[in-house]
């Protein structure tokens, strides 16, 4: 299993989560630039969010919340920004991380409003 592969499990894995707690999905794999993809649009009552999803196999390299680097996280908050003029409607949103981890057990960690 490759890194795409694995990165499109754990986006999988978070829509049905998301979805299980009562998210409605509005988009994902939002690309604005070559270096700005929202991984996950959300909307929750009248709160727009914005998932960052990172996934693992294994702990080996790491958590999979490590790789949210600071140019990420500026680069997502871009992103935003664009969405938000895009869609005037948009008026009250969050960031929200979501950590994936399919080995040794699937374990998933949704970070709100970081």
């Amino acid at each position: 299993m490759n890194n795409i592969t694995t990165g499109k499990q754990g986006e999988k894995l978070a829509v049905e989560y998301l979805t299980k707690q009562g998210y409605k999905i509005i988009e994902t794999n939002r690309r604005f630039s070559r270096y700005c993809e929202i991984d996950i649009i959300a909307k929750d009552k009248d709160t727009y969010i914005f998932c960052e999803v990172k996934t693992r196999r294994t702990m080996i390299c790491g958590s999979p919340l490590e790789a949210i680097t600071k140019s990420k996280y500026q680069n997502i908050k871009k992103g935003i920004f664009l969405y938000i003029q895009e869609n005037p409607n948009c008026k009250k949103y969050r960031i929200d991380a979501i950590s994936i981890l399919l080995e040794p057990k699937l374990d998933i960690n949704h970070l709100k409003n970081i």
